[in-house]
């Protein structure tokens, strides 16, 4: 099994600890231990917890906790995971075998798309189209399935467009997965980071067909304690777990202590009422950018998630523009060629808004300079 580098992920990792301005970031601004205390986390807890191993598939209270946010589900359809990443990992691993064929959405993270082809499985894409409000196109989805497909992929909300599917496009996509007798495996890390607060709804309990994957590194805006999690028909979850004792055993017992406080139903709206009115402010900065370009940059509007997906009008390939950008503005960046879409950047919202500004203005002077097309 050998793995293509992850180039967005290499690219983040070789530069954002070492820039002026990280633009790249894709969650929003983290909690701290005492934000934590200040919302009721008992901190003394922590102070005795004795550092040895956890359950591996997640506490049994931290499962409960989870199953409640997910009608029907029991502690047997959850798995604990370090972090989101981990959760879509084990699931290609339990789901895919040598010829069998995967369906995924474009633009998106690209992790789901890199991990088939290292198990001898093809990855077939269909576009969201930006003249449609990133709807799906139907029909190359319909001509992507065939009776090899074993899963159909989406991140939803959408990293990196920040678009939103209404229930009727759900639905589409859950009767395209049963009628091809495929999983839907819908990674969900972005619910709760709605602008307008309103939790979109998951595609869990729409079939039973549909596996959720999600985690605390972007609306909850706890990355730091790698805890993430997968929903799904028990069977699954049992294999994954059987996947999970070869590669991490589990998650750490301090991450599974925080996660019990943070996904409390109390918790839970604290943070993503956070999230929402920090990204609510940060977005009316990015909507002032780019209109100061007099159309040379556009965007479709994002309803969740902490980025803006922007396009611009010019020939210059994105990742020349954004090595560009970093070189000369010491600022960082992804270009949409790193999440399947040439022509975009991917710029952060999530970020205080002093650095967001003082980025933007540093990203400005090279978009100057381009040749418009």
């Amino acid at each position: 099994m050998k793995m293509a580098t992850f180039e967005m992920e290499r690219m983040q990792s070789t530069w954002e600890n070492v820039v002026a301005c990280n633009l790249s970031e894709s969650g929003v601004e983290p909690v701290s231990l005492r934000d934590l205390q200040a919302m009721g986390l008992d901190l003394k807890q922590l102070e005795e917890t004795r550092l040895g191993y956890s359950q591996t598939n997640g506490t049994l209270q931290l499962r409960e906790a989870l199953a409640s946010h997910y009608p029907g589900a029991t502690v047997d359809h959850i798995e604990v995971t370090n972090g989101t990443s981990e959760a879509n990992f084990l699931l290609c691993l339990t789901l895919l075998s040598e010829g069998d064929e995967v369906v995924f959405e474009s633009p998106n993270y690209m992790q789901f798309a890199g991990i088939p082809p290292s198990l001898g499985v093809t990855v077939c894409t269909f576009s969201l189209r930006v003249e449609q409000d990133w709807e799906p196109d139907w029909d190359a989805l319909e001509a992507a399935l065939t009776p090899k497909t074993k899963l159909i992929y989406v991140s939803h909300p959408n990293n990196p467009t920040g678009a939103l599917l209404p229930r009727k496009s759900m639905e589409r996509l859950v009767a395209a997965a049963e009628r091809a007798d495929a999983f839907l495996v819908a990674d969900e890390v972005y619910q709760g980071a709605e602008f307008d607060g309103n939790v979109t709804p998951s595609f869990w309990g729409m079939s039973d067909r549909v596996i959720v994957t999600s985690g605390l590194s972007k609306a909850f805006g706890i990355p730091g304690v790698r805890i993430g999690w997968l929903v799904g028909p028990p069977e699954i979850v049992a294999e994954c777990w059987a996947q999970h004792d070869y590669i991490t055993i589990g998650p750490s017992i301090i991450g599974d202590t925080v996660a019990r406080f943070a996904v409390h139903k109390q918790t839970r709206e604290k943070l993503f009422a956070r999230t929402a009115q920090l990204l609510c402010r940060n977005l009316e900065v990015v909507r002032r950018w780019v209109e100061g370009f007099d159309g040379f940059l556009d965007y479709v509007q994002p309803r969740a998630g902490a980025f803006a997906f922007v396009r611009y009008h010019s020939a210059v390939p994105s990742v020349e523009l954004a090595e560009r950008i970093r070189e000369t503005q010491d600022v960082l960046v992804v270009p949409g060629a790193q999440l399947g879409e040439e022509g975009f950047l991917r710029i952060s919202i999530g970020v205080p808004r002093e650095t967001l500004e003082a980025g933007l203005a540093r990203i400005k002077t090279v978009l100057d300079s381009l040749p418009r097309s």
